[in-house]
């Protein structure tokens, strides 16, 4: 008997390489672009607030509920305050639905090539689950996730890294035929492309939509995400975290956020920038003799047709550009290819020219 045999072990998530220096990073799809400005004035001001206040915001705790980031979100969006919930970037909010509402012995499904924390998250918690298979042309096949028992459903949209987008009549589908599960459509890439299920939250109960400041919102490093769901479902996620972590969000992040999500000129603006650069690079990338789905995320998802993907990352590597690429089955092959800047992206079809000579 060890001290060992009473640790959980688990096989942690495994995350893009963040290299140092002057380097081309396409492989974790940060966004290219800056956050609002208002998130620099905001910074500022709390900076000096904490200077000249005797009364300083940062030796308290910051309100439980988060609320003047929820009230920003809900008057964007809007959506009540009480189908609103935030957390520590949307794989915090993620991690705690898998506690709240996958709580059975019937197994979770999700898709077999999807975003990687499902399975950590199922083995870590001990959530039984079940990975079914993506058709030949990575889309995800409907009628599997209709009249299969489970314990609750877990799908991206857009996938990643794949980037197809499924319709909101598809998830409909899906949810009307499982009212006895929760199902959860993560959209973290939703605003590069896609139709949000959101309006779905008043017909279902069953619905958990969840989406991040990660991505669109140039926020990765501020980490918020967000859970949208009826009241009722929404206080069965507060119950835990509060069991949990009363204080996950702090107060920075909550003030940061809230401005940041009512700068919506800059935001429509920066992800229209980032959809124009995508559809060129997607163009780009089939001249030079890729193949891929109609991506509608911030990333390209794409095989060569001579080439292999593993010796197009290294090369890529040696000039100082980092893209991802996994040594999974199935995907083995393909990379990913986060969407940067106009000039990012020349550099990178310049540096791919080189190397498919």
């Amino acid at each position: 008997m060890s001290f060992e045999d009473n640790i959980r072990k688990v096989v942690p998530y495994v995350a893009g390489e963040q290299p140092e220096g002057n380097v081309i990073k396409l492989n974790t799809n940060e966004f290219p672009y800056p956050p609002s400005p208002m998130v620099a004035t905001r910074i500022y001001d709390l900076a000096q607030d904490e200077i000249d206040s005797s009364a300083n915001r940062l030796r308290k705790y910051p309100n439980m509920d988060a609320d003047n980031l929820v009230r920003a979100i809900s008057d964007v969006y809007g959506i009540d305050y009480d189908k609103i919930f935030v957390g520590v970037g949307s794989d915090d909010v993620l991690a705690l639905c898998f506690l709240t509402y996958f709580y059975s012995d019937k197994p979770v499904l999700f898709p077999d090539i999807t975003y990687s924390f499902y399975d950590v998250w199922g083995d870590l918690f001990r959530i039984p689950y079940e990975r079914l298979k993506l058709d030949d042309d990575f889309r995800i096949k409907k009628e599997d996730y209709i009249g299969r028992k489970n314990g609750g459903i877990i799908i991206p949209n857009p996938n990643a890294p794949t980037g197809e987008l499924e319709s909101t009549e598809f998830f409909e589908d899906i949810i009307k035929n499982n009212p006895d599960s929760i199902v959860i459509v993560d959209e973290a890439y939703i605003d590069f492309g896609g139709e949000s299920v959101l309006p779905l939250i008043d017909k279902y109960e069953n619905l958990v939509v969840v989406q991040t400041f990660s991505k669109s919102r140039a926020l990765a490093g501020l980490r918020i995400g967000m859970a949208f769901a009826d009241p009722k479902t929404i206080k069965y996620l507060k119950d835990v975290k509060f069991s949990f972590n009363s204080y996950t969000m702090n107060y920075p992040s909550i003030e940061i956020g809230a401005v940041a999500v009512r700068d919506t000129e800059y935001f429509e603006k920066t992800v229209a920038m980032l959809i124009k650069t995508r559809e060129w690079t997607k163009k780009e990338l089939k001249r030079l003799g890729f193949h891929f789905g109609d991506s509608k995320a911030n990333f390209v998802f794409a095989s060569h047709e001579k080439v292999k993907a593993k010796d197009i990352y290294l090369a890529l590597k040696d000039k100082n550009i980092y893209v991802r690429h996994w040594d999974k089955p199935r995907i083995d092959n393909h990379l990913r290819i986060s969407i940067g800047t106009d000039d990012e992206m020349k550099k990178l079809i310049e540096a791919l020219e080189e190397i498919l000579k």
